[in-house]
């Protein structure tokens, strides 16, 4: 269950988020005080003014010399240059300590992701382990996160965890995550990038960390085999609460001899496509179409048939297929677990 379907920026659930959060309420507060007092003075020279105005029969009386005009210029030259010194200096340090990375042998894992319009692809090296929308992290740890581009700039952005950093083509620029607790944050592209950019959205999925290795040992497994059939001698007894295996292995030969190969990753089948997201483990995500759509049979349907309609502007082209074949293709990608 998806919990919220929007960047939420509160609470923050990571170190560098709560240092963002603290001055962002330093600021609110300084802001607040400023305003107040500012409104306060405002209203008192006003009544003071109209008093003395009365008493004067009408005329304005002119003005006055002293040191208490001296004290209070004086005041309001220092006292709001203290104050944006003050702010700045926290400014300094919060940018410092956010950004701030770690090297690789310092953290817990590292993360590439590389931006495409409109989609994330994210890659954990040394496990074999590729999926799309999706960042899954141990709590309690520092993940590096490496972040690049293949068309234009984007910016990564998970407000509970950390703050933006941009993906420039051809650069690598590095960010660090970490997560108190288990949980689902979503995060948002926050640089324009085209028609779908408000709809290139990703969650970091945060595991306690033996939980986390088990999801990357799963994630490492490539698709099982569904081509046999149970005529086939040397096929295991399915489970009683299985899909049939003939129409597993149906909608896999629809899948293979689609146009879905040449723009599609299946880990242990001849489907080796590069355009878009690997979809070895696609039954295991939370969403389709980098937030868009859930992640379920009927909007599977909807996304396969009509992608243009559910997302205009993205690469991937819409399929024809009649309702036993779609539904047959379902079924398979449904079996990628």
């Amino acid at each position: 269950m998806i919990a919220a379907r929007v960047p939420l920026m509160f609470p923050p659930a990571g170190d560098d988020a709560g240092r963002v959060d603290s001055h962002w309420q330093l600021m609110l507060t300084v802001g607040a005080a400023v305003w107040v007092i500012v409104v306060t003075v405002a209203l008192i020279a006003v009544v003071r003014r109209r008093r003395s105005t009365e008493h004067t029969d009408g005329d304005v009386p002119a003005a006055t010399t002293g040191n208490g005009h001296l004290v209070v210029g004086f005041l309001g030259a220092v006292v709001p240059a203290l104050i944006i010194i003050g702010i700045m200096a926290d400014s300094v340090l919060v940018l410092r300590d956010t950004g701030s990375t770690r090297d690789a042998a310092d953290t817990a894992a590292v993360i590439e992701v590389d931006g495409k319009q409109f989609w994330w692809e994210v890659r954990y090296p040394g496990h074999d382990v590729e999926t799309a929308n999706e960042i899954h992290i141990p709590t309690g740890q520092e993940v590096r996160v490496e972040l690049t581009s293949a068309d234009v700039i984007h910016s990564f952005w998970v407000p509970q965890l950390s703050g933006k950093v941009d993906l420039i083509p051809g650069e690598t620029n590095v960010l660090t995550l970490d997560a108190d607790e288990p949980g689902t944050y979503w995060g948002q592209c926050a640089e324009y990038c085209g028609i779908q950019h408000a709809w290139m959205r990703f969650v970091v999925v945060a595991h306690d960390p033996p939980e986390y290795e088990g999801w990357l040992e799963a994630q490492a497994r490539p698709a099982q085999a569904t081509d046999r059939t149970d005529d086939d001698p040397g096929a295991d007894e399915p489970a009683a609460d299985a899909e049939p295996v003939s129409d597993v292995a149906a909608g896999r030969q629809i899948f293979m001899s689609s146009s879905c190969v040449y723009c599609h990753t299946v880990a242990g089948t001849e489907a080796q496509g590069t355009l878009g997201p690997d979809l070895t483990h696609l039954a295991s995500r939370q969403m389709i179409g980098a937030g868009v759509l859930p992640n379920d049979r009927e909007s599977l349907a909807r996304w396969i048939e009509h992608p243009q309609e559910v997302k205009p502007g993205n690469v991937m082209p819409g399929t024809d297929l009649d309702d036993d074949e779609l539904d047959e293709l379902i079924t398979y990608l449904e079996s990628l677990e």
